[in-house]
């Protein structure tokens, strides 16, 4: 079957086009029968996605050509058709050398096979396709031969276990096999990328089992011979799945470690046309809103070490703007930052700074009285201070964040009998004060973009949580009480 590709959008395609490779340039001859008077294209992989690079006329005798004075960054590419829809017909290598002959018929749409000529690289990529097939063929007759036995015992279950075994130990000799023989070859990089490291026996040191030694020994050696600079690694499709599982499986989530192994992979990439600017991206927008409180730590690492030190050129206009406010907004509120001061009044216009409540937790929730979350989120957090949460020493310090519903905050607190916390707003003479003295603002300050918002803060106003469910900052208070005792 064929596997389809989109095109990307033509931002991208000038983005690719001004970091392809100078040199001797590319001339890639094509006959691809029996197409004829035709556009193809040379398609690759860009991390996770695909792109189009380049393309060539065919003629009447269906050849044509990949030309131009640069070169492309070499990698994993395929030779893609438009006729009703983009289709990839068949892949190939595409290394430093980028002078050669590809010959293919695509009327066997089963298995189009390309001829390719000129190409070392090529020719080695054809080899291992081979000895995988024929791999693969002599699985499948060992697991045919396995399933067609009406009664199977314990020994042919074995020896079906132990042929897979030896397939994958033929597979990563042969991969190994030229990773040795041709070190600096685009083969041997992919393989190289591709790799995982050999869970190993968990080891008896001084008498008692070392079950640490498995996790450290594959966190250690995953990224071997593996080069962070290599653009080439962005054209397949292992580079930036490996990184994923990385992240997810072997660094915990606690911000600190996170920021240790990207900017490890971030200094080792900068010699990378290609790869630093992606990698930077790509944390970026994982950091930015990231799935687990207190990881947007990430992100303010990332502006304070890279965007705010020259890397800012990297960005339009446009993601400049929206990369150093959501910074500035989150530099404020991080987890173990004191929260910034309130000095707001409440609806007798008394002054109730935040610094005056003496609570062993303060759960500061930002919320407007015509928001329909609000009208649900808020009685619920109520219920969880009259239930508990007062007796813990809890104390709310709520605040109105839309001023011209003044009438229906106070009615809403009046309604649900919202008692015995600190309700505040942000008068007009607080806001003008604050603007005139160029202050940041309370949204700025506690990244208010939603609501309702809540953070919960220690007796000395450290955030020990944001933007959490009450169960979740239930469970924090539990766990900070316990850390006392």
């Amino acid at each position: 079957m064929l596997k389809k590709i989109i095109p990307f959008l033509a931002l991208f395609i000038v983005a690719v086009n001004a970091i392809a490779q100078s040199g001797n340039g590319k001339n890639i001859s094509i006959k691809l029968t029996p197409l004829k008077n035709t556009t193809v294209f040379l398609g690759s992989y860009y991390g996770t996605q695909m792109a189009l690079f380049d393309s060539a006329k065919l003629n009447e005798k269906s050849e044509g050509v990949f030309l131009s004075p640069a070169k492309l960054t070499g990698g994993i590419y395929f030779v893609v058709t438009n006729l009703g829809g983009y289709q990839i017909q068949f892949d190939l290598l595409i290394d430093d050398k980028q002078q050669f002959r590809i010959e293919a018929d695509t009327s066997n749409k089963e298995a189009v096979k390309a001829h390719i000529t000129g190409s070392e690289e090529n020719k080695m990529y054809e080899q291992y396709k081979k000895f995988s097939a024929a791999q693969e063929k002599l699985m499948q007759g060992v697991e045919k031969d396995f399933n067609e036995k009406k009664e199977k015992n314990k020994k042919d279950t074995t020896d079906l276990r132990e042929a897979y075994t030896k397939t994958t130990k033929r597979m990563d000799g042969y991969r190994d096999s030229i990773i040795d023989k041709y070190p600096g070859t685009l083969l041997a990089a992919l393989f190289s990328c591709n790799k995982r490291p050999t869970v190993p026996e968990i080891p008896i040191v001084k008498g008692k089992p070392d079950s640490t030694y498995p996790y450290r020994f594959v966190k250690g050696h995953y990224w071997d011979d593996v080069d962070f600079s290599d653009d080439r690694l962005l054209h397949t499709p292992f580079f930036e799945p490996k990184v994923d599982e990385y992240f997810k499986n072997l660094i915990p989530i606690e911000a600190d470690s996170i920021i240790k192994e990207v900017n490890y992979m971030l200094l080792s990439a900068r010699p990378g046309k290609e790869m630093f600017p992606y990698l930077l991206n790509k944390f970026t927008k994982q950091y930015m809103n990231p799935q687990y409180m207190g990881q947007d730590k990430v992100f303010v690492f990332l502006f304070e070490n890279f965007y705010s030190k020259g890397d800012s050129t990297l960005l339009d206009a446009s993601n400049k703007k929206i990369v150093f406010e959501r910074a500035y907004n989150l530099m404020a509120n991080q987890i173990g930052v004191q929260a910034s001061p309130m000095d707001f009044p409440d609806s007798s216009g008394r002054i109730t700074p935040l610094y005056g409540v003496n609570a062993a937790f303060t759960l500061v929730a930002f919320w407007d009285p015509t928001c329909g979350h609000c009208k649900t989120e808020i009685p619920r957090l109520d219920s969880f201070y009259r239930a508990k949460w007062k007796a813990m020493g809890v104390a709310i310090y709520a605040v109105n964040i839309n001023e011209p519903e003044f009438a229906s905050w106070k009615r809403f607190v009046k309604d649900n009998k919202l008692t015995g916390w600190f309700h505040t707003h942000e008068s007009n003479d607080v806001r003008i004060k604050t603007e005139k003295a160029g202050q940041m603002n309370f949204r700025q300050a506690y990244d208010i973009y939603k609501t309702p918002t809540f953070y919960l803060l220690d007796r000395e106003k450290r955030i020990i949580g944001k933007q959490l469910s009450m169960e979740q900052f239930d469970e924090i208070m539990k766990i900070k009480l316990k850390e006392k005792k």
